[in-house]
């Protein structure tokens, strides 16, 4: 069976196509009687307008594109429904692309999403350069930088409150006598991760204690790599008692290396992640972590994005506060 197309409508209601197509974009120009008899032979012959068709009409596909950079962590799965939810609300879908850490595949498939026409962008953790964040940025109409800060620019910016996080981990772990306190970073080009060390570095110096610079080791935001760099870590410096780790799949992956290396958690070494997802509950023992709202910033990040479409009028930073949870890995 042919798909029915907008002549048929046309031939079907006894009216031009510009009529129709007048009716399907709720334009001015027709009587509300012609409007309701398109609209019943709309129903009646199961007529769907082309997406594409309306698109060169409206200049809107009611597309939006969200970019993360790992898809498997649940962190940005959590921010995806939050996207997601808000987007279909609205009425528009969301093309979810998933950069694997790598800055060559962010900037491909940015360039992917600028020739779909997508309305606009959500970037989450954009690991680009400052330069080439900002080349990207300019193919989109309306843009939306979720963990990321970028100077002179018109994209709206959602952040959690990562310098708070980081001081009350550290605040609990000196109350409770540690001094040699490592830290697994993250990615070196992590805006977030950095705001982390800075938080880290500071903690020492309000403290008036000393750090070794050594103490603090850049990794990737997995299990596997993680347990890895904290073996090597906890090798190198064997006077470390606590490790604040990037996410808490860094956290997991530095208790895997405990548990390799005969170091029973938190009885040698005390543990504390970041973004509590579901898992940090499930492990032995429990992580301590800090809590980030990450449906919260999806659902966030969606409304201010189509707000930007629709040429409204948007706060330009958000910033959401994080809590301190305390469980087992670091009581």
């Amino acid at each position: 069976m042919s798909r029915v197309t907008m002549a048929d409508v046309a031939r079907e209601a006894g009216v031009s196509l510009m009529t129709v197509s007048r009716a399907l974009n709720d334009k001015d120009g027709i009587s509300e009687t012609t409007r309701v008899r398109i609209q019943e032979v709309i129903e009646r012959l199961g007529y769907h307008p082309s997406s594409i068709a309306r698109g060169l009409v409206t200049k809107r596909t009611h597309t939006i594109g969200l970019v993360v950079p790992d898809n498997s962590n649940p962190y940005f799965s959590e921010l995806a429904r939050g996207v997601e939810h808000t987007a279909y609300a609205q009425n528009y879908n969301v093309f979810l692309c998933n950069t694997e850490e790598d800055s060559k595949r962010e900037k491909a498939v940015l360039q992917s999403l600028a020739e779909q026409s997508v309305d606009g962008l959500i970037l989450c953790s954009s690991r680009l350069t400052q330069d080439d964040l900002r080349a990207c940025l300019n193919d989109f109409s309306a843009q939306v930088l979720v963990n990321r800060s970028l100077d002179d620019t018109t994209a709206a910016l959602i952040l959690c409150n990562d310098g708070d996080g980081v001081r009350s981990a550290m605040s609990h772990l000196l109350q409770r006598g540690h001094r040699a306190i490592g830290m697994l970073a993250g990615p070196e080009r992590s805006y977030g991760g950095q705001i982390r060390v800075k938080g880290f570095i500071g903690a020492f110096t309000d403290a008036r204690l000393p750090y070794n610079p050594q103490w603090i080791q850049n990794c990737s935001p997995t299990v596997d790599i993680s347990q890895q760099t904290a073996i090597e870590l906890l090798t190198r410096h064997p006077e470390l008692t606590a490790l604040i780790c990037f996410n808490d799949l860094v956290a997991v992956g530095a208790m895997k290396a405990c548990a390799s290396l005969g170091l029973t958690v938190p009885d040698n070494i005390a543990i504390i992640g970041f973004d509590d997802i579901p898992l940090a509950s499930l492990v032995t023992p429990p992580l301590t972590t800090i809590h980030v709202q990450r449906y919260e910033i999806g659902r966030i990040a969606g409304e201010t994005l189509i707000a930007k479409i629709k040429g409204e009028t948007v706060k330009s930073v958000h910033v959401l506060p994080v809590s301190f949870i305390v469980r087992g890995s670091a009581p």
